[in-house]
């Protein structure tokens, strides 16, 4: 049975072969900017599918959300400016530290006192 890592490497390949020299010609020409309404149109189709409680319509969208999100950072590596692999580490390291209570010594609390702890750390991250 194929891996999700299979299906992502399958989804990476689809878009890296738009983005290439025999390419998609409208996807070639895209940039993050361009790319900006349809990121609109597609979270909110993502939240329409959510709110009528569609779980295919919400596997589609949630599709069409990723396929624009993993575009945007290849569209960023073609630009030298990131990585998809910058994208996933980032949030990743992310994750982690903002969740000490599964991956460090913190402890579990209650939900409100989870929330807290998430936006210290997201405050102390951003230097406020």
């Amino acid at each position: 049975m194929p891996t999700d890592e299979h299906h992502f490497a399958l989804l990476l390949h689809t878009i890296r072969s738009l983005l290439g020299p025999d390419g998609c010609p409208w996807d070639r020409k895209q940039t993050t900017l361009s790319l900006r309404k349809y990121l609109t149109e597609e979270f909110a189709e993502v939240l329409a599918a959510i709110d009528s409680n569609d779980s295919d319509n919400l596997c589609e969208e949630l599709g069409d959300l990723l396929f624009l999100l993993i575009l945007m950072a290849e569209i960023n590596a073609r630009d030298t400016t990131f990585t998809l692999q910058d994208v996933i580490q980032t949030i990743n390291a992310k994750m982690i530290r903002r969740h000490p209570h599964v991956f460090g010594k913190g402890k579990k609390g209650t939900d409100e006192e989870l929330e807290k702890q998430w936006e210290a750390i997201k405050t102390e991250e951003k230097g406020e």
